[in-house]
């Protein structure tokens, strides 16, 4: 055999293993300078809004286990796309990282075309929290429960008009929903955002609204609004008394939220695996935990791989509500 050969074998054997260790050596390196500088958090919705208060809380402890800050970013509009895209085309370095709710899948039933895959253009982080929704009205409304709202709705139908945060989001396909029981007929009116929703239905623009607990609980305990049902499967025990709409008289009725963190694909493993553990200290914090309660969010705090298989999940399941509710793609 060759002794020229041979000898230049043995010599690749040593030099594989060193660049595996540096490798390794590198990941480990990256996991514990990151981050640097700050980041920057994009939140696909106007201030003000539930996805707003939630990020806000959790952005303000995760920065101090970071040591760096994680900087709020609202870029709402085009139904939460325009911010979902800058997180698409944003550099993977972790130093870009979206706020992601159920409408980042309810969004792949809505619309043909999108400017992102969300299978394939982001990395999954972490599932935060499952944000509980309330129906409420304006108090001009006669109507102190659901069922006289029913009532009320089906003597004067397209009477009243819902505020909806825009198409796709879930007080859009509540009101949905709630327009395909037999007698029942609301005008659906789109706003950018919750907050602006909501502003709508305290001025008595609109008089009806199905919304994220965190967006207008203060109003609630002011009596500026009035919520008749949680349109989650069960009742919440921020708000024990508080009947689900399906105990209300309008079976299968359900519109809730869910908030998490994606990054761009191909952001190292060591960036993703720092923000979720991160987010997970974030979200076993006491005060953390009292403030979630107090808006209706039961924390998940799923790893990156249970967040990827709940995402699948999710688009399998809008694509068939929406396919049912004859809501067709645009």
């Amino acid at each position: 055999m060759n002794v020229a050969f041979l000898i230049s074998r043995a010599a690749v054997v040593p030099l594989a293993a060193m660049l595996s260790v540096t490798a390794v050596w590198a990941q480990g390196t990256a996991a514990n300078s990151y981050p640097t500088r700050a980041i920057r958090l994009i939140v696909a919705y106007p201030p003000g809004g539930g996805t707003d208060v939630i990020a806000r809380i959790l952005a303000q402890k995760m920065s101090e286990g970071l040591g760096k800050q994680l900087v709020v970013d609202n870029r709402g509009g085009a139904d939460t796309i325009i911010g979902t895209d800058l997180v698409a085309k944003a550099a993977p370095d972790g130093y870009t990282v979206g706020v992601a709710t159920s409408t980042l899948t309810i969004n792949t039933a809505l619309y043909a075309k999108l400017p992102y895959d969300v299978a394939r253009d982001f990395a999954p982080v972490t599932l935060q929290v499952k944000g509980l929704y309330v129906l409420v009205v304006h108090p001009s409304v006669a109507a102190k429960s659901m069922s006289e709202l029913v009532a009320l709705i089906k003597s004067a139908p397209g009477k009243l008009n819902a505020a909806n945060a825009g198409p796709g989001s879930p007080s859009h396909l509540g009101l949905a929903q709630l327009n395909t029981y037999p007698g029942l007929k609301v005008v659906g009116i789109n706003y950018k955002g919750a907050g602006p929703a909501a502003a709508s239905v305290l001025s008595g623009e609109t008089q009806i609204m199905v919304v994220s607990m965190p967006t207008v609980i203060q109003q609630i305990q002011a009596g500026r609004l009035r919520a008749l049902a949680v349109t989650s499967t069960q009742r919440s025990p921020s708000v024990p008394d508080l009947p689900t709409a399906a105990e209300a008289g309008l079976p299968g009725f359900e519109a809730s939220n869910w908030y998490g963190l994606i990054v761009p694909a191909r952001t190292g493993k060591a960036q993703i695996n720092r923000l979720y553990e991160e987010s997970r200290k974030a979200l076993a914090q006491a005060d953390v935990k009292r403030r979630l309660v107090v808006l209706g969010a039961d924390i998940v705090a799923s790893t990156p791989e249970e967040f990827g298989v709940f995402i699948r999940a999710e688009i399998v399941k809008w694509a068939k509500l929406t396919r049912d509710a004859g809501i067709k793609p645009e």
